[in-house]
């Protein structure tokens, strides 16, 4: 919960936390009776601004919850705005068709204010670019203001992260001399690059692999990352996949790896868990087995116990999974 909000990529104490909680409830209060309670998302979300703005950060950069449109974070009035990609995702509340998710993302679009758009397929960038001129917000694709190979050497895995690294070199270049980081910050900045749970290898014996691919899209750079980084060699999965996505197409994609799967599940308030037994049936339905263990420790063990050293196991699916066993596992292998 702390990590939602970080000041020089710490987060924020559980002390303080729970001070700016109580101090916040008189006001969540009576926003309950007005308005009717607010929910946990718009409750963090708030507490995170107030935070920040109680250490005077110089610049604040805000990831969008869902969508955009409606989110709680489009209260904002940014200097700059990013949209990095649009999948199918969040499809029970953003819509089943690409162009009426491109629309929902869309929505963070301001008046004057440039919105830097990431590698999106040709329906969603007209959705986007029609939204944005009628805002007058001016549209900047990455593509045309950073090559790929502009982008430093970066220590992390994943063909998607240097797309997301010139997106985000993108976004620099927009703003003024006064916020704008100089080449050699940037540079040393992406050279000490680390972001937890997304093709994170641990190099352990077989090696693991950490990467939240909750939807398809993010299932086929999974898998695309995976041949760049480990042709050749087999993967395991330890997979755990939220309601209501498309565990059908998610695991469809992982499958076109030489492969086997270990389905579990996981605990989180207000969020539920496709159960093991499940997955396996889908599994089954596409011509692949996998085994259905519902402790996520004992999943991971299973499936590290079954690999060989010439092998990769690849803890994927839903961020609650990925974050849960690599809070438990890198400890122990540290």
């Amino acid at each position: 919960m702390t990590e939602r909000a970080c000041i020089d990529g710490l987060s924020i104490s559980r002390e303080r936390f729970a001070e700016m909680l109580e101090r916040a409830m008189p006001a969540i209060e009576r926003t309950a009776s007005a308005y009717g309670r607010p929910t946990y998302y718009e409750t963090l979300l708030a507490l995170t601004f107030a935070y920040f703005a109680q250490e005077k950060v110089d610049v604040a950069v805000v990831e969008v919850g869902l969508g955009g449109r409606l989110d709680g974070t489009n209260v904002l009035h940014p200097v700059v705005a990013a949209i990095t990609s649009v999948g199918y995702d969040h499809t029970e509340i953003l819509g089943t068709a690409i162009e009426a998710i491109a629309l929902e993302k869309a929505g963070i679009a301001k008046p004057g204010i440039p919105l830097v758009l990431g590698p999106v397929s040709e329906a969603a960038a007209a959705v986007i670019e029609a939204y944005a001129a009628r805002v007058g917000a001016p549209v900047v694709y990455a593509r045309d203001v950073v090559q790929i190979d502009e982008v430093p050497s970066l220590p992390v895995l994943g063909t998607f992260q240097r797309t997301n690294a010139a997106t985000a070199i993108a976004v620099l270049k927009q703003l003024d001399e006064t916020l704008r980081p100089s080449r050699d910050a940037i540079l040393r900045s992406f050279s000490e690059l680390s972001i937890p749970g997304r093709m994170e290898l641990v190099p352990a014996k077989p090696p693991v692999v950490f990467d939240m691919a909750h939807n398809a899209e993010k299932a086929e750079s999974l898998v695309a990352s995976l041949r760049e980084s480990f042709a050749g060699r087999r993967v395991h999965y330890v997979v755990a996949i939220g309601e209501p996505k498309d565990a059908r197409r998610i695991l469809e994609i992982l499958a076109t790896l030489p492969s086997t799967f270990t389905f579990t599940s996981y605990v989180a308030a207000g969020r539920r868990a496709i159960a093991p037994s499940r997955l396996s049936t889908i599994a089954e339905s596409i011509g692949r087995w996998g085994r259905a263990i519902g402790d996520p420790i004992e999943a991971l063990t299973v499936a590290r116990r079954l690999a060989t050293m010439d092998d990769v196991v690849v803890v994927t699916g839903s961020t609650f999974v990925v974050g849960e066993l690599r809070e438990w596992f890198i400890p122990a292998t540290v």
